[in-house]
């Protein structure tokens, strides 16, 4: 039995002229000679493991970790004789080592067995690793080194970039189009119809959904994502955008470069939503709606009509921040403002008692 190579190390002090080097000027506070594995969290590293705190919700676990050094912001303090890379952005130093230590996950080679389908007029760039059970219809371009997991269905008429990574059971329907370096997660739906029915005579009469959806490069899509095709025209996600899992976008929606939404997200038709927004959890959006560049929506916010640029609203109805503050006080204290009405009460009905009685 031959015994497993051993892991790759690091040494503190070549991981920070790394840092350094994609600049982050970063600085090893301790054994700079000491070599390390792999990173993880405060909780679980062990003494040849890396971790970082860029939360200060979580300073109390620098206390008891195990890890062999940690990554902390240029002022954080840190017990005595930890060994710390101390670097601007701990956070954003934290994703360029694992990036460096770990990489990104290797896609297994496609085996023999139960081809693709692949109809002959589907183009296939160099370096495709197309699995099993995939299934490409017609006229279907795919680009250079995209990797195509089991179970996939890709319609007539998709178009694919380059280094695409689509997970098992992602489908596309027709026409659907996506840039170089997309990543859609399994059990995503692209290009399905959009809630698109007209009131005819007291029936709901569907509209065909003839239009298409466009994602530009550098997207990801988390697992059981849907994005409605267009009615007419497109549904656009714009370039760098990143989705969790279970959101759903609108027919007609435009989505701008480089936002970022967290899971349970749910647009409606044909909202323009700006560059560099976010929303958290359940944010939900009405339809036919503008969202600004660079707004923020919290978890759960209702929005029910447009949202300026660099807005931060909460809420539903979603409000403004500061509204939203005033107002949950005001819910807050409430219990209290009910126990004081109800004492006012008794007392006004004793004065009409005693008015009363002398009348």
């Amino acid at each position: 039995m031959t015994a497993p190579a051993p892991a790759k190390t690091y040494a503190l002090s070549d991981l920070a002229k790394h840092l350094t080097g994609c600049g982050m000027p970063c600085e090893v506070v301790g054994d700079a000679d000491k070599r390390i594995v792999a990173v993880n969290t405060l909780d679980d590293a062990g003494p040849d493991e890396l971790s970082f705190l860029s939360n200060a919700k979580y300073v109390d676990a620098l206390k008891s970790t195990r890890a062999g050094a940690v990554i902390v912001s240029k002022n954080q303090e840190t017990p005595e004789g930890m060994t710390v890379l101390r670097a601007a952005d701990a956070y954003a130093a934290m994703a360029m080592l694992v990036l460096h230590i770990h990489g990104w996950r290797k896609h297994p080679q496609a085996a023999e067995r139960s081809p693709a389908v692949i109809h002959p007029t589907a183009v296939i760039g160099p370096g495709a690793n197309i699995h099993h059970n995939v299934t490409i219809e017609a006229n279907t371009v795919i680009g250079r080194n995209a990797v195509i997991y089991p179970g996939v269905y890709i319609a007539d008429g998709c178009r694919i970039g380059d280094d695409c990574v689509l997970y098992p059971n992602v489908v596309l329907y027709d026409g659907s189009v996506l840039g170089d370096r997309v990543t859609i997660h399994a059990g995503t739906v692209i290009g399905e119809d959009g809630l698109g029915y007209a009131p005819v005579n007291g029936k709901w009469v569907k509209i065909p959904q003839v239009g298409t959806v466009e994602i530009a490069d550098d997207v990801e899509i988390g697992s059981n994502c849907s994005i409605d095709r267009a009615t007419l025209g497109k549904t656009v996600i714009g370039r760098g955008t990143k989705f969790s899992n279970l959101i759903a976008i609108g027919h007609g929606t435009k989505i701008g470069t480089d936002c970022m939404f967290v899971a349970q997200v749910g647009i409606a038709g044909s909202v323009d939503v700006g560059n560099h927004v976010t929303m958290a959890g359940k944010v939900g959006i009405a339809g036919h709606l503008t969202i600004g560049d660079n707004a923020k929506l919290a978890a759960m916010a209702g929005v029910m009509r447009d949202v300026p640029a660099n807005a931060t609203m909460m809420g539903a109805p979603a409000v403004d921040k500061l509204e939203a503050a005033r107002s949950m006080s005001l819910v807050m204290k409430l219990p209290e403002m009910r126990k004081q009405i109800r004492k006012l009460e008794t007392q006004v009905e004793k004065l009409m008692n005693d008015q009363s009685s002398k009348d």
